[in-house]
């Protein structure tokens, strides 16, 4: 294993969990003890006051943006859809870079208009690249579960090799690795450098039977790390990356309707339990807490 880290600082959770508007998401976030959050596009777009002010409330919150979510069904394309979708691109990174975050996130295309040529989808993720260069942002592409093509994380990351594009890298759901039951050492063949971002959660059953319930179970009843029946599978990815030696970001992001339905403040201290069960009792590192009684699942 890695030398211990002293904090969870590279521990964060997604502002997909929480109910409220985007100033109530943040300061339950900040106060539950977090120092990052991931965002999607509709915490700007939604904003009462317009993206500008929600970009000036994200930056007042004091909280390091880990990344900016989702760019879907972009590669493949070909034609007036290509150009429409350069064109949403290029939306997402100016948002992106606005809120100064380094990382965009894609999902693998689920259109049923997408070739299933790997050449091709390397291709245009190595023009997106391209066009995030500039503004200094890392394009983390992710195997959707149920993507068309691209479906497991060892497919995405052959695309990201075949791309060879310096800012281009993976970007990990580990909810998606146990829906398609990709063998957790397949990790060990990744570049922990090309691993842009790694988000996790678990869920309530040992197994999805169909794409339908695997769609319905990811975007309604996903939990915490700690909180499901994948905690053994959680705590080997983790430790895994770790021996391998990924340093960058872990997010939570887990789509839930009953959190949906909870305090803001609540839902964002179930979280943080699990940051502190992933560092302390996965990760085994020194989490001091100034002033508080430490949580334990």
């Amino acid at each position: 294993m890695s030398e211990f880290k002293g904090s969870i600082a590279d521990i964060g959770m997604d502002t997909i969990s929480l109910s409220g508007t985007l100033p109530m998401k943040l300061a339950a976030v900040k106060a539950a003890g977090f120092s990052q959050i991931m965002l999607m596009a509709r915490d700007l777009t939604g904003h009462a006051e317009g993206v500008t002010a929600a970009v000036e409330a994200v930056r007042a919150s004091g909280l390091r943006v880990t990344g900016f979510q989702v760019l879907r069904d972009f590669e493949g394309l070909s034609g007036n859809l290509h150009d429409y979708k350069i064109d949403i691109a290029k939306s997402m990174l100016e948002m992106c870079a606005a809120l100064g975050s380094k990382v965009l996130l894609v999902c693998s295309s689920t259109s049923i208009h997408a070739s299933d040529d790997r050449d091709v989808i390397a291709k245009d993720l190595r023009k997106l690249a391209m066009l995030a260069l500039p503004l200094g942002i890392r394009i983390a592409y992710e195997g959707l579960s149920w993507g068309r093509h691209v479906n497991e994380f060892t497919h995405a990351w052959d695309v990201v090799c075949r791309a060879d594009a310096p800012n281009l890298g993976l970007g990990f759901d580990s909810f998606h690795v146990f829906a398609t039951k990709t063998s957790l050492e397949d990790i060990d063949m990744l570049d922990p450098d090309k691993i842009f971002l790694v988000q996790l959660a678990d869920f309530m059953w040992q197994e999805i039977r169909s794409v339908e319930e695997r769609i319905t179970t990811a975007r309604t009843f996903r939990v915490f790390p700690g909180e499901g029946v994948h905690s053994a599978q959680l705590a080997e990815i983790v430790m895994r990356l770790d021996r391998l030696g990924y340093s960058g970001d872990y997010s939570f992001e887990v789509f839930n309707d009953d959190y949906q339905q909870m305090p803001p403040a609540t839902v964002a201290q179930r979280a943080y339990r699990a940051a502190l069960w992933l560092g302390e009792d996965v990760l085994r590192r020194s989490v001091p807490i100034p002033g508080q009684m430490r949580l334990r699942t």
